[in-house]
């Protein structure tokens, strides 16, 4: 199907999805600016509507960067701004009730964390789940670093301590070692038994000993935890790590990793105030640990407290220069903060540390798209998959870069490849836009379908099934999908404009009045609802209301010829000849082989008595198109004049 230059296209979208320092995805296929412009409005109000404010504003900025009078975009900036400032001023007052609460919220909270966890935080995606297993990784091994050179430094403080000290302390040593392998084993009671021994025979006097046991003890409780949190034994476990870790504190407030403990705890008790604030004395009392500004700056940024974050995770990333997770974060956040540049060279940064970090050579990808690069985003995606042939998003982002490279095809195939990995509404809505771009719009309506299915409550997608149906020749499937679309979206014009027109084309006028009025109400200045409005005015004889449409659209599109050349018929039947001779002759020098027009202005100028200018422009027409299929009737006017 040909998409006609009235009759809307399937429109480029952006949604971008992010999740703590998660993934980012972005969506959309081909359309005209205009037609982009009031989709991105309607995301941006969709976003705004979903309490995403961040998400909303950034497409909007995008508005504004391409015309700062928009005055859609300001206004929806504005209302945005606005409830984004009220519901922080909430969560500020919420989070100060919160802090006031302290250890009494973090008991109540462990208490319920199995369940908790399971109902806020559903499974990662597989790539999200990889990803995070590999930072994780990295963790472990930082902490294994930490822990021998630890072990290094307390061997050689117990070298000069004297004889019986040395063998209460070993005997402390062995039993925290004992309770942590049957904690690593699953083994709960003995584990507890085993440290509590430890604890009674601390000797004392000795407070730097026993706030490196106790710190010891309350790890090793934590890890615990995250072996079973739902279960009995692991929400006791997060209670006695929480618990020991204050006494380590209490026996020795120099030592950071009690507080790295708690920070911990508290993270997973949805604490984040709490966490950072641990992670700050955590970061105070051993500066040159990479690892805690690395956790800081992830807690700074669930708090979205981004410029804390950016400074947190470059302190990390310069403490040690090849913690590659720590340039990766660098570089979601300075991208939260809009500063691509820099959010590029971090993400590059980790590559070179680790040059099969995916989701580095994915989130690369995604800035050179934004920055227009498309063939530099193309081959970052290509680099991705080269690593994991089968990571969805790599290939769902391919799809989107090689869209907006114009190598329809080639996304075509790749939106095949990642449906046949993993089905979802998005990557079926865009392969349905691919292929109805492609001129396929019968092989399109499975996938639109599908979409429908999958997120019934779209407007977009539902809009894009009426597309495809249209194409396809089923009108009435078309209307079903378009009607369905106007009631989901009240604000959403496309829909509307394209009923109208093909209540038009079946010859229904009636029927194709009101949801072009609609559309012209959501949208005054859209050039398909001006002109399909006119035209459904001129059917139904209200000429006024025909010409003032008429004159809107060609003040969007004044090199449309169609439109020029209903407007002039248009003024031809109001018996506003002197206006109609006037737009006659502007088409006839936009388009000079528009021959109709020849004649229309031929008789107009007949009908003005300016018989010159008539004989004139007919003879033109005559010399310029001897087999004009209205040959006869020019003559005859000719002759008459």
């Amino acid at each position: 199907m040909k998409k006609k230059t009235l009759l809307l296209a399937a429109v480029a979208v952006l949604l971008i999805l992010a999740a703590g320092i998660g993934t980012l995805l972005v969506l959309g296929s081909g359309g005209g600016a205009d037609r982009e412009r009031q989709n991105t409005l309607r995301l941006a109000r969709d976003y705004l509507e979903q309490g995403d404010f961040d998400r909303a504003l950034d497409l909007l900025d995008r508005l504004l960067i391409k015309n700062a009078d928009d005055p859609d975009a300001r206004a929806l900036r504005d209302e945005t701004v606005a409830r984004k400032k009220a519901v922080e001023s909430d969560k500020a007052r919420a989070e100060a009730e919160k802090d006031k609460s302290g250890q009494d919220a973090l008991t109540q909270t462990i208490s319920k964390l199995g369940q908790t966890i399971e109902r806020t935080a559903p499974p990662p995606a597989k790539d999200a789940a990889a990803e995070k297993a590999a930072e994780e990784e990295a963790r472990r091994k930082a902490e294994a670093e930490a822990a021998a050179a630890r072990k290094r430094a307390e061997e050689a403080e117990l070298a000069k301590k004297s004889a019986e000290l040395q063998e209460k302390m070993r005997a402390v040593n062995e039993l925290v070692r004992q309770g942590r392998e049957a904690m690593t084993d699953g083994k709960y009671d003995p584990a507890r038994k085993s440290f509590s021994s430890a604890q009674e025979i601390l000797p004392p006097g000795e407070d730097k000993f026993a706030a490196r046991t106790l710190a010891d003890i309350a790890e090793s409780y934590y890890d615990g935890y995250k072996r079973a949190p739902e279960s009995p034994d692991g929400i006791q476990s997060a209670k006695d790590a929480q618990k020991t870790a204050q006494e380590a504190i209490r026996k020795d407030a120099t030592d950071a990793r009690p507080h790295y403990t708690l920070s911990k705890i508290y993270n997973d008790s949805k604490l984040s105030d709490l966490a950072v604030k641990e992670l700050e004395e955590a970061t105070r009392l051993d500066p040159k640990n990479y690892l805690y500004a690395f956790e800081l700056g992830k807690a700074q940024f669930a708090l979205k407290k981004y410029e804390e974050a950016r400074r947190s995770f470059e302190s990390s990333g310069s403490l040690n220069p090849k913690f590659e997770p720590a340039f990766y974060n660098l570089g979601v956040t300075q991208r939260v903060l809009k500063n691509n540049d820099a959010a590029l060279s971090a993400f590059r940064t980790a590559v070179k540390i680790k040059p099969d970090y995916v989701r580095a050579h994915i989130e690369i990808g995604r800035v050179l798209l934004a920055r227009g690069d498309t063939k530099g985003a193309v081959t970052a995606f290509r680099t991705a998959l080269s690593f994991e042939p089968r990571n969805v998003t790599a290939l769902r982002e391919l799809g989107l870069a090689q869209v907006k490279e114009g190598s329809l095809a080639d996304a075509e195939k790749t939106f095949t490849e990642a449906l046949g990995i993993e089905a979802d509404a998005v990557t079926n809505y865009n392969l349905a836009s691919v292929k109805i771009d492609l001129g396929k719009p019968k092989e399109a309506v499975p996938y639109a379908e599908r979409a429908v299915a999958a997120a019934p409550n779209n407007a977009l997608y539902q809009y894009t099934l009426g597309f495809a149906q249209d194409g396809a020749g089923n009108a009435d499937g078309a209307i079903a999908a378009y009607t369905k679309s106007a009631a989901l979206d009240k604000g959403y014009a496309p829909p509307r404009i394209n009923l109208g027109k093909l209540y038009l084309e079946a010859g229904f006028d009636d029927k194709a009045l009101p949801p072009l009025e609609e559309a012209y109400k959501i949208d005054p200045n859209s050039l398909e609802a001006n002109n399909n409005l006119a035209n459904a005015y001129g059917r139904k004889g209200l000429t006024d209301k025909s010409i003032f449409h008429y004159e809107k659209a060609l003040q969007l599109s004044p090199r449309n010829p169609t439109i020029r050349l209903n407007l002039a018929r248009a003024y031809v039947t109001a018996g506003s000849l002197e206006k109609a001779r006037d737009a006659y002759t502007e088409l006839i020098k936009l388009a000079p082989s528009e021959w109709d027009a020849y004649f229309e202005l031929g008789k107009v100028y007949a009908g003005l008595k300016d018989s010159a200018n008539a004989r004139r422009v007919l003879t033109e027409l005559k010399a310029k198109k001897p087999d004009y299929e209205k040959r006869a009737e020019v003559d005859a006017l000719l002759a008459g004049l």
